[in-house]
């Protein structure tokens, strides 16, 4: 048997890969967090299928029904919110699934950030604007963040900064960011990205956390911060530019 850890995408059922659906539709048992996967894509799973609701487990128990399918054969879709590559504790779970033998692979999906982008209809780099983009986060009740990570020293060089799970702190994130980037620097934050709740707010660093606190958010949303949201006159890239070498590829 085989543990596939798939990514179910920002929220809208239909931005789960293809391959995560046919992964879907043939699993044995299937894994998912109650709150954060959408009924349409537990739709999916096979009649007869074992379907387990993670939200109130423990580590220690999604361990074991690991094991139990094991024991039985059965393969499991470990169905994941976004994308299995940002705060997702796929690798606590990969590290015992090795331990106990049990084979196991990764199914991307589309990540809250790029739903994010797509809702403000942007594209986060933009030539000699922001090149870079920094994905990150704060912690407080969460694991801590390595020293060095702070927001101070992240956005220091004035990259794109995504924000995950750090709507509740936004007081925080305007005072660190405040000193590199300035009051008038574009911000955004999308609520529920791809999902029908979706709402999107736009303004600098000076005003967003006011906004935040007026549409009452706390969670379920990223922050953006950087020049590039706002970006005008910037020049054409060289992708398409007449200018280009195409012979060299």
């Amino acid at each position: 048997m085989t543990v596939h850890f798939v990514g179910a995408g920002p929220g809208a059922p239909d931005l789960i890969t293809v391959r995560g659906l046919r992964l879907l539709q043939t699993a044995e048992v299937v894994m998912y967090a109650g709150a954060l996967v959408p009924e349409e894509l537990l739709a999916e799973v096979p009649a007869g299928a074992r379907k387990v609701d993670t939200q109130h487990l423990d580590l220690a128990e999604i361990v074991t029904v690991f094991e139990e399918a094991h024991a039985a054969g059965h393969d499991v879709v470990r169905l994941h919110s976004g994308d299995l590559s940002l705060y997702s504790a796929v690798a606590e779970q990969a590290r015992r699934l090795e331990a106990l033998g049990i084979d196991y692979d990764l199914c991307p999906g589309v990540p809250a950030y790029a739903a994010a982008s797509a809702a403000l209809g942007l594209e986060l780099t933009v030539p000699e604007v922001n090149q870079s983009v920094v994905l990150t986060r704060l912690s407080r009740q969460a694991s801590k963040m390595p020293p060095r990570e702070t927001l101070a020293n992240l956005g220091s060089a004035g990259a794109l900064i995504v924000l995950h799970l750090a709507t509740h702190l936004v007081d925080e994130v305007v005072a660190e960011l405040l000193p590199n980037y300035g009051e008038k620097c574009p911000a955004a934050v999308v609520f529920q990205a791809s999902q029908p709740e979706q709402l999107i707010l736009r303004g600098t660093l000076g005003d967003i956390a006011q906004q935040v606190k007026d549409a009452g958010l706390k969670r379920s949303a990223v922050i953006l911060v950087g020049r590039s949201l706002a970006a005008a006159g910037f020049r054409d890239s060289h992708l398409y530019s007449c200018d280009r070498d195409r012979a060299l590829g």
